[in-house]
């Protein structure tokens, strides 16, 4: 990611700064419009709640009105005593035809109490109210009839499926009777349900939802047909079908307090707030009492058109403009106040740092960035005196460096002269050319200092009837190591001289003693002084082996098996001296003989980086003992390297092979 440059930071700055500002505005700004939403929404609930009062009871009124003046005509009784008397039937239907106003609203209906037959009476209809059923005692469908002529109300309005017609229709219905006697007919007048919803609820007014429901709350009229509950003017329940199981249980007693209020106060829309679908909404309960019905609107604040969007976008588009243009300027006004001085301070810099002191300041100003520009300029004259100063200083150290480091590489390059000197003495003392002077014996070397010189060395001692060889592994490598094998084969040369080549152990023991009598005891102490060591007197006439070792072990094998041969557990020179004893080894012709020191076995690596070990060691000789010795070497050293995998080197490396008997 890019930093940041100051003239952005200034310009982001001053827009965070006018954000800032902004949020607390448009917070209080939001406010208002929330409150103005809210005052606009109960107007809009208030008005369209009364609107529909009016729209609603109008087409009803005038239904009420026919249905009970025809309810009290003398042609309807006279005839209800001799219905099967077809002129008079036909006279009724034809006055009933004349209270009628509008063409489309010609469909009523008359049931006689007396042969509970059904006369209807539709426009579309040629017969002068025609018998179209007649009603059963027993059937739930007709229980609404039953329950007409048991009220005493002197009308009643019920919403329901006509059974002949096939259509949802809202019936006033109106019971005939003499001087309130018993019901002696029940006529009604019917609107077609659909056209009636039509005159008050509009179904592109967003946000607004207009429902009719009766005092039980049973819903009456709602723009979706399948929640009205049909006829449930006389019942006392309508299930699902009542706009308490629209609105949320919490405002199922605050809906039916507004219900007894606004029948208490039919004149005014009453409010209240509830939860409908998941959202709060407004509501407004005006009573209807002519129709004991109520009007209810729905209205949705959030979606409702309450506020015109006209003057958002201007508004929003001049907001931003100033704020571009606020950001323009104030982007212009710090790039030539500020950033300007700050740029010619940073080529200043540059240039002191490339060296050059003399690029000019702007120190006349009279501001922060005039003093910054003096301080500036005095620290340049600081820094050009300190420079010279330490050009000097590192001038003179450099000589003195120079001259150090040459002194440092003729020291280094006569201690590796000394070092290569040294090698070539050590594998001078090794016994290479005495071991190849013999014919009989087969042999190979893997001897590998882990420096250039080392503590590792084997000996050679040939005699009559056989020759002595043998493995020795002073402690330390390099040249203290090195130091230590010239001191070793001294006193090896000794014992050998005094004690002859036949008995290993003795000569080993003969070591032990000489070399703790060798150092002062407080240098033994001080310094790692013990040796190692693994000797072999080879009997060439008799054809036989006599090892005596101390820590290190003969090994030997002919391909398919390995024998061990351990020799003491005390190194030569100890502070204790050591038992070391003699072992007789039958080796058969085509045996191979190892001798090797523990830099081999020692060697970490692996994915662990542990050491080579033992049984890894066993392995590879038994693997590759039946090949030519200079093969076995090889593959040793390829075995090694591979196993330490790029690891430095521990320790030194000496492994002697020989075959005594070819």
């Amino acid at each position: 990611m890019l930093p940041l440059s100051l003239r952005a930071k200034s310009v982001l700055a001053l827009l965070l700064a006018c954000l800032l500002a902004l949020v607390p505005t448009v917070l209080a700004g939001w406010v208002v419009v929330d409150k103005v939403r809210n005052h606009l929404g109960e107007a809009l609930a208030r008005n369209l709640t009364a609107l529909n009062v009016q729209k609603v009871t109008a087409p009803v009124a005038v239904e009420i009105a026919g249905a009970r003046q025809l309810a009290g005509s003398a042609s309807i009784r006279e005839w209800l005593a001799d219905e099967d008397d077809d002129a008079r039937r036909a006279q009724v239907f034809a006055e009933a035809a004349g209270f009628r106003g509008e063409p489309a609203h010609k469909l009523w209906f008359l049931v006689s109490d007396r042969s509970l037959r059904y006369y209807l009476r539709n426009a579309g209809d040629p017969a002068a109210g025609r018998h179209a059923y007649t009603l059963d005692r027993d059937d739930p469908k007709n229980s609404w009839y039953f329950g007409l002529t048991a009220t005493k109300a002197p009308y009643v309005i019920n919403v329901d499926i006509d059974r002949v017609l096939k259509r949802r229709m809202v019936w006033t219905n109106v019971v005939v009777r003499s001087d309130g006697g018993p019901a002696e007919a029940v006529i009604g007048s019917g609107l077609d349900l659909d056209a009636f919803l039509s005159t008050f609820i509009h179904k592109d007014q967003e946000g607004v939802l207009p429902m009719v429901v009766n005092a039980r709350g049973a819903l009456q009229a709602h723009p979706d047909p399948r929640w009205i509950a049909y006829n449930s003017a006389l019942q006392e329940t309508a299930g699902e079908k009542n706009i308490l199981s629209l609105l949320s249980p919490a405002d199922a007693e605050p809906m039916r307090g507004a219900l007894r209020a606004a029948a208490a106060a039919p004149q005014d829309a009453h409010l209240l707030r509830v939860t409908y679908e998941g959202r709060r909404r407004l509501m407004a309960v005006q009573h209807i009492p002519e129709l004991k019905w109520f009007m209810v609107t729905l209205v949705d604040v959030n979606t409702a058109s309450l506020l015109g969007r006209d003057w958002a976008v201007p508004l929003a588009a001049v907001m931003a403009l100033m704020l571009a243009l606020l950001l323009l300027g104030f982007a212009y006004a710090t790039d030539r106040l500020v950033l300007r001085p700050l740029r010619r301070l940073e080529q200043s810099a540059q240039a002191i740092a490339a060296g050059d002191f003399d690029t000019p300041l702007d120190v006349a100003r009279r501001d922060e960035i005039g003093a910054l520009s003096q301080a500036f300029s005095r620290m340049r004259g600081q820094i050009r005196h300190h420079t010279q100063e330490l050009e000097g200083k590192v001038l003179a150290r450099t000589q003195a460096l120079a001259q150090a480091n040459d002194e440092m590489a003729q020291a280094r390059r006569q201690i590796d002269r000394s070092i290569e000197y040294a090698s070539l003495i050590q594998r001078a003392i090794l016994p290479d050319r005495r071991m190849a002077a013999l014919p009989d014996l087969h042999y190979a070397i893997l001897w590998k200092p882990r420096d250039r010189v080392g503590g590792d060395f084997y000996v050679f001692h040939a005699a009559e009837g056989g020759y002595l060889i043998g493995m020795f592994d002073c402690a330390g490598h390099g040249v203290p190591g090195a130091l230590m094998t010239m001191l070793a084969r001294a006193e090896i040369e000794h014992a050998v001289g005094r004690l002859g080549h036949r008995d290993p152990a003795a000569l080993l023991a003969e070591i032990d003693v000489r070399m703790r009598g060798l150092l002062s005891e407080d240098i033994a102490q001080s310094l790692a002084t013990t040796m190692d060591a693994g000797l072999v007197w080879v009997d060439t006439a008799r054809r036989s082996l006599r090892f005596a070792g101390a820590k290190i072990a003969l090994y030997t094998s002919d391909g398919r098996e390995v024998r061990e041969f351990t020799g003491g557990s005390r190194p030569l020179g100890h502070k204790r001296a050591g038992a070391y004893g003699n072992t007789d080894v039958v080796v058969d012709a085509g045996w191979t003989c190892y001798l090797s020191t523990d830099g081999f076995l020692d060697q970490a690596g692996g994915e662990q980086g542990f050491g080579f070990g033992r049984q890894r060691f066993v392995a590879m000789l038994r693997t590759h003992a039946g090949l030519p010795l200079d093969r076995q070497t090889e593959a040793f050293l390829a075995a090694f390297d591979d196993y330490r995998s790029g690891r430095d080197q521990r320790d030194d490396i000496a492994l002697l092979s020989f075959r005594p008997f070819a």
